[in-house]
């Protein structure tokens, strides 16, 4: 993960500031992965439940030009499945599906690019 800098949290307006602050209430979201939720567009809790966390980590690393950890993939689905639910999972559960999904189609997690 690319950690963000203070000085550009501060930098945030007024809604961001406070989708930074909600995105953390959630399980397995500190200050790095809300502030990449930011960058990758999202602007609530609500607007999360809309995303679906492949296209939020394909993003990322298009966004950033690395491949990062797969386990962000997995961080993003447990957040979004928690804001969807209500139900608080730990990311690691959701490594299973990701690998098995990974297995059929060849996508992130098989690549052997350098991750952050």
């Amino acid at each position: 993960m690319v950690r963000r800098p203070a000085s550009e949290v501060a930098n945030y307006d007024v809604l961001q500031q406070q989708t930074f602050r909600q995105l953390q209430t959630l399980p397995n979201v500190g200050p790095a992965i809300a502030g990449d939720l930011i960058r990758l567009g999202v602007t609530s809790l609500d607007d999360l439940t809309r995303r679906d966390p492949r296209i939020l980590y394909d993003a990322l690393t298009d966004l950033d030009g690395v491949a990062h950890d797969p386990c962000v993939l997995d961080v993003f689905a447990a957040a979004i499945h928690c804001a969807r639910t209500g139900e608080s999972v730990p990311w690691w559960q959701f490594t299973p599906a990701r690998k098995a999904a990974t297995a059929r189609s060849g996508a992130a997690g098989s690549s052997p690019r350098a991750t952050r």
